[in-house]
């Protein structure tokens, strides 16, 4: 019994550590994008070894056993493999010999990193892991006694503003997090093209927060009948790539969706109503409402709907930690089909279709 009880102990403390730990998990994913490893492994054109890595690298020889042990729990965590190569030498004592030597390759993992690839989620790690969003989370446990003020959110503690008021407030961060929004969309072009039916008998749609216009240029490249306008806050949309994006069928319009939204056939969310409370949601879904037909119309939300009962250990927990960033950082959530539900009824919509087919996120058709 004392045997079993102290097994188990032990493998409460290595569970504990784990989740303890965590964040060197990220952190070290922070800091393989930062070096630029997964771009060196690739340009290498086959596996690399350590030598050849701290070479690419341009780090001093004498940290060499620091990238190996780096290297060592990036390979653990998936995302590079390691492979044996065989390398020949001939001397004059001993002849022909060969030696193997560890080399590292790339993973699926880490060549959504690749940044001359699309979709390239190496922006996403960085803006995600930026101190700006890490820092709140020593702010959880003071939001939770109240220790915060009026704050609505630990980051408003951390920063004596919102979000979103941080964000204008500083281009340099939101350059990297429009950035990381943008590739996140790049994701996109891997099921657009199977999602025309959504879009057909339409003529326009309306990208509520499109950003600078990635969805909206990969929906119109697709399907040139369809008109598409983004529509986000002033200075998103003056900003330079979006300007660059407009074509005869791609517009751009600054404004506030919680005041009005332009009339189309359809109106597009893409992981916009996650980042606000259901009184909010409810706000932005009436004025979906009002901007669409009642006949043909239709409003287009790309999110995640949490299902813990069908959905994978490893995608819960994925989404589940997105739910918790949205509590933390802004007053959002991740919502259950039937919290979904309650929104659409509430907001004056009859119906709705949920197509799980964006990885953690789901389509989700709702009809007024």
């Amino acid at each position: 019994m004392d045997v079993l009880q102290g097994s188990e102990l032990f493998k409460a403390q290595s569970h504990l550590y784990k989740h303890i730990f965590n964040y060197i998990s990220s952190m070290s994913l922070n800091c393989a994008v930062e070096l630029g490893i997964p771009d060196i492994v690739h340009s290498h054109g086959q596996p690399i070894t350590l030598s050849d890595l701290v070479s690419a690298l341009e780090i001093h020889p004498s940290k060499t056993s620091f990238v190996h042990r780096l290297m060592c729990l990036l390979v653990h965590s998936g995302f590079f493999s390691t492979t044996r190569l065989v390398e020949h030498h001939t001397n004059q004592q001993d002849g022909d010999q060969e030696e193997e030597e560890e080399a590292y390759d790339l993973t699926p993992s880490s060549r959504l990193l690749l940044k001359d690839k699309l979709p390239c989620l190496s922006p996403f790690v960085l803006s995600m892991l930026d101190p700006a969003l890490v820092t709140p989370w020593h702010f959880l446990g003071d939001w939770f006694r109240g220790n915060g003020g009026s704050s609505s959110t630990p980051f408003e503690i951390a920063h004596n503003m919102n979000f979103w008021e941080y964000e204008h407030q500083n281009p340099e961060f939101n350059n990297i997090f429009n950035e990381a929004m943008a590739s996140d969309s790049g994701m996109m072009n891997l099921v657009i093209r199977d999602c025309k039916p959504v879009f057909e008998g339409l003529g326009s749609v309306v990208d509520v927060g499109g950003g600078t216009g990635q969805v909206g240029r990969i929906i119109t490249e697709s399907i040139p009948h369809l008109k598409c306008t983004v529509l986000d806050l002033p200075h998103v949309v003056a900003n330079s790539a979006a300007v660059e994006a407009e074509t005869e069928n791609l517009k751009f319009i600054g404004g506030d969706m919680f005041q009005s939204i332009p009339p189309a056939d359809a109106v597009l969310l893409k992981l916009i109503l996650h980042g606000w409370s259901d009184e909010e949601c409810l706000k932005i879904l009436k004025k979906c409402r009002g901007a669409i037909p009642r006949d043909g119309g239709k409003v287009v939300i790309i999110d995640m709907v949490i299902d813990r009962n069908k959905d994978e250990r490893q995608v819960t927990e994925a989404k589940l930690f997105f739910d918790m960033l949205m509590m933390v950082l802004v007053t959002g959530r991740e919502r259950s089909e039937k919290d979904w539900e309650k929104l659409f009824l509430e907001a004056g919509f009859r119906s709705y279709k949920i197509t799980p087919i964006f990885g953690l996120r789901s389509l989700i058709e709702v009809f007024p």
